[in-house]
């Protein structure tokens, strides 16, 4: 099991711009029914000097909306393709949007979300995979 840590959720930087109700409505049911403490810890990983969430932003904001200001996290330990999450926290940056908080207003429907996080990210991942190629050929 990884270590877990705590940190105040308005220091962790988000890399997600929406929040699907469904996904929020899942969550907010473990909370109705006394079982918060089965949802698990906030993957971080620092990334420019900031402690990014690489996942768990429905439920960072669940803990939010129901008063908490810390959270349970563990280190990131799996490799993912860093540069998207830094084009993630650009959008955040760019959105407005600087603490979970922010997200509260930009709860969506699934089929919304689909289309205006899910897709747009597909869309960015490609563009860096083909500047990723288009390096390596040069």
């Amino acid at each position: 099991m990884a270590h877990t840590f705590s940190l105040r959720i308005d220091q962790i930087q988000l890399s997600q711009l929406y929040i699907s109700s469904a996904k929020l409505a899942d969550v907010m049911s473990a909370f109705e029914n006394k079982l918060e403490g089965s949802l698990g810890p906030i993957p971080i990983k620092e990334i420019d000097g900031k402690l990014v969430a690489t996942d768990g932003h429905t439920r960072l904001l669940a803990w939010h909306l129901h008063g908490y200001e810390e959270v349970d996290c563990e280190w990131e330990d799996t490799e993912m393709d860093w540069e998207a999450y830094r084009v993630c926290m650009q959008w955040c940056r760019e959105e407005g949007i600087q603490t979970v908080a922010d997200l509260n207003n930009r709860i969506i429907s699934p089929e919304d979300y689909k289309v205006l996080w899910l897709d747009r990210c597909r869309v960015m991942q490609h563009a860096l995979e083909m500047k990723n190629h288009r390096n390596n050929v040069q």
